[in-house]
């Protein structure tokens, strides 16, 4: 419980810094959305590469038997989840010209939560009723935090978050139980990269990169995002699926923090209240959840 809870901790910490990166790349014009996102996911499947050969070699070097082989995905599945990959970046990085940050948000979220949580009913998990209202209070405490922003949303830009949000929901869901998430993060930035690349042929016209933009487009793929969501698919792992919906509302929150800290954004009354009522929604939707399987191991 521990470890999952360190883990589930530091990719929400990776999201956040990856939304901050994104918003200083994008909304200072350092770089354009397709070129963005094909540095963001080829920087993460170089980073992952690198990564995941050091750990082969380290463990080969330190195995004193044969290791156990592991069970990997079907061919098929893994194009699947690296098509969900792009699906998320891509589109996230175009809804950002066309969205303000509260109404982006908005949505992301909101589409993540409602996909994770249709396939968190499908799959047979149920709300207890201190997750139900946990998730409620969170939601308003999101909601309350980006409502000075929220306007009438473009419908091409919202269209754009949908997408990311409902793919990133699937991604999410579908990486659950994996027993290679470094190897399985690899493959999905791997095959991502052609999809990317793609894009900034179409967009090839609208091209336009800086020093600055190029690092800050690196710094989301080969640490916010390539090593991020390798810590995200480790916590899926130990997490419901209700519980992975829920927690990932905190990042706005942490976003917001680092803005205040990094980018020296003013804390406000709302800020402070909103982060309260995101957090502590959350807490108690996860407390709920460990009280009734604590209560579960006492029956048995």
């Amino acid at each position: 419980m521990l470890k999952t809870s360190a883990l589930t901790a530091a990719a929400l910490t990776a999201f956040a810094a990856n939304s901050i990166l994104c918003r200083i790349a994008l909304r200072s014009a350092a770089i354009d959305a397709a070129s963005f996102t094909s540095i963001r996911i080829a920087s993460g499947a170089v980073m992952l590469l690198l990564v995941l050969a050091f750990a082969r070699r380290f463990r080969r070097a330190a195995a004193t038997q044969s290791p156990a082989p592991t069970t990997q995905r079907p061919t098929r599945d893994r194009w699947i989840l690296a098509a969900l990959l792009f699906l998320y970046a891509a589109p996230f990085s175009f809804a950002y010209l066309k969205l303000s940050a509260g109404t982006g948000a908005l949505i992301l979220f909101a589409c993540v939560q409602a996909t994770m949580l249709i396939g968190a009913f499908r799959s047979g998990e149920r709300f207890t009723w201190a997750e139900a209202l946990g998730l409620t209070i969170a939601l308003a405490g999101l909601t309350y935090l980006v409502s000075p922003g929220l306007a009438a949303p473009s419908p091409l830009g919202s269209a754009f978050m949908a997408i990311a949000g409902i793919s990133w929901g699937i991604y999410s869901f579908r990486g659950r139980g994996t027993a290679d998430p470094l190897g399985e993060t690899a493959s999905n930035f791997v095959r991502a990269v052609p999809l990317a690349l793609l894009v900034s042929l179409v967009a090839i016209h609208d091209a336009h990169t800086s020093p600055r933009g190029i690092a800050l487009a690196f710094a989301s793929g080969a640490l916010a995002s390539g090593l991020g969501y390798t810590v995200w698919f480790a916590a899926l792992r130990g997490l419901t699926a209700i519980r992975a919906s829920t927690v990932q509302l905190t990042v706005p929150v942490f976003a917001a923090a680092g803005g205040v800290l990094l980018l020296h954004e003013s804390v406000t009354f709302r800020l402070v209240l909103s982060a309260a009522l995101v957090l502590g929604g959350v807490g108690l939707a996860l407390a709920g959840r460990a009280r009734l399987a604590l209560a579960g191991r006492a029956r048995e």
